[in-house]
């Protein structure tokens, strides 16, 4: 608390440099502040015999101590309510690291619908490394409690360069990627891996000390706080409900654990949870530069190489990828994963237009491997509209898409749009034209939308 610690920093000095003139000043303050006390709340108009004995020399200095006493009790007393650990200090000393190790675990819970519910979970490993980059390794936990390799993922920040490993789909995908999605990438991936990225969130919303408690054998300060804000993983509920708490050893002033539990309605309106755990760090660890060398591509796996997109994501050039999507398909997409070769597998099954049944005929010729590469090839200017809409996403934009329902005959319906102001959205209607209006005037187009 500023407030506190100036009060502590003048008491300090006072102790040393304080002199008669000073105290005098001091104690004529609080015998005055006393004497007021007296008039309002005593009503007493006699002479204030008190101050003339307080006035005596030989009480003065006694006086003043304890006036310093009360203002450094006062200090103790402001600074009980508060943690003895600063969380920006921790932010620092986690930004110093070079090097750690953590574990991780992930559980979905929720209604898939009416009697259906759910529940997944999966677990990680990670490494970290300023130097080297960041390595993950993914299982999914069956209801009998047996792990089940998922997938494992490498980044290089300096190469901009992310490999992915499906196990379960036997697929190795080589990106390229901008700096824009190395970012969203790396704060995606921050939420469960990144204690640096996590005490960022905490410290962006309000938070209190959870006081002091053992967590793994350790001594910790824990800090906590239900701002809907924080916990990027609310991102996708509908009135999340946040509770968000970091562990933190009193003696390395570094974390131990942190977790975060977030509640609501998913897009469908089903209740779901997802709580996440982050533990067992080890910081400053050797890691050295072959633990991060991916495997080989194992046999009978597809390979998929994304380069990297030549121009930028914006506006124009998404606008231009759901023009290209019409001309293949003959409508819009359905989904917005239509630059991903699935995606685009998937959109085609569903499209009779010339140049998809081109297409799908072409496709039978081919390989396996070689249908991805061709799937790859055609979906990579779609991708512009992949990125754009998940940059909005990310950056909490509101965005919605109605490409299920919206034609390119309907001149006047929301095709696309995202927040630009708390008060104006940016709308592509369905002819691809685009125009900001008032969050009224979207409103009303989205209330004339086919149900």
């Amino acid at each position: 608390m500023i407030f506190a610690e100036n009060i502590e920093k003048r008491v300090m000095k006072m102790r040393y440099r304080a002199t008669n003139e000073a105290y005098d000043k001091a104690l004529d303050r609080f015998l005055t502040a006393v004497e007021e006390h007296q008039r309002k709340h005593l009503a007493s108009d006699k002479p204030n015999i008190w101050r003339l004995i307080m006035k005596s020399p030989l009480t003065k200095l006694a006086v003043a101590a304890s006036v310093i006493v009360a203002c450094v009790i006062g200090v103790s007393l402001w600074r009980g309510t508060q943690s003895g650990i600063a969380l920006a200090d921790v932010l620092a000393r986690v930004e110093q690291a070079k090097a750690f190790r953590c574990k991780g675990s992930v559980t979905w819970t929720g209604q898939a619908g009416p009697g259906k519910s759910y529940q997944l979970e999966t677990r990680s490993t990670f490494l970290t490394s300023q130097e080297h980059g960041m390595k993950m390794r993914g299982e999914k936990v069956d209801p009998n409690g047996r792990l089940t390799l998922m997938g494992e993922a490498y980044m290089y920040p300096q190469k901009k360069t992310v490999i992915l490993i499906g196990h379960a789909e036997k697929k190795y995908t080589r990106r390229e990627v901008s700096d824009a999605e190395l970012q969203r990438m790396q704060k995606e991936l921050s939420r469960y891996s990144d204690p640096g990225a996590f005490l960022k969130e905490i410290l962006a919303c309000k938070h209190a000390s959870l006081g002091r408690s053992m967590v793994d054998g350790i001594e910790v300060e824990g800090f906590g706080t239900t701002d809907p804000n924080c916990g990027g993983a609310a991102t996708g509920f509908k009135d999340p409900q946040v509770d968000v708490k970091v562990w933190i050893d009193v003696r390395t002033r570094l974390p131990v654990r942190y977790e975060g539990l977030i509640t609501g309605l998913n897009a469908m309106g089903n209740q779901t949870s997802f709580h996440f755990v982050v533990h067992d760090f080890q910081w400053d660890v050797p890691l050295a530069a072959a633990e991060f060398e991916p495997p080989a591509v194992p046999d009978g796996y597809l390979v998929v190489v994304e380069n990297r997109l030549p121009g930028p994501v914006n506006e124009e050039t998404a606008t231009q990828a759901l023009r290209q999507c019409v001309e293949l398909l003959g409508k819009y997409p359905g989904s917005l994963s239509v630059g991903l070769p699935s995606g685009l597998q998937l959109e085609l099954d569903k499209s009779d237009s010339p140049a998809a049944m081109r297409l799908k005929e072409e496709l039978k010729a081919l390989t396996e491997q070689e249908r991805v590469n061709r799937l790859m090839d055609v979906g990579t200017p779609m991708r512009y509209l992949v990125e754009f809409y998940t940059g909005f996403i990310d950056d909490r934009k509101d965005p919605a898409y109605y490409g299920t329902t919206v034609t390119p005959q309907d001149a006047g319906k929301v095709l696309l749009r995202w927040k630009v102001s708390d008060n104006e959205y940016r709308v592509i209607f369905g002819d691809l034209h685009a125009e900001t209006v008032s969050l009224e005037k979207l409103a009303e187009l989205e209330k004339a939308l086919p149900k």
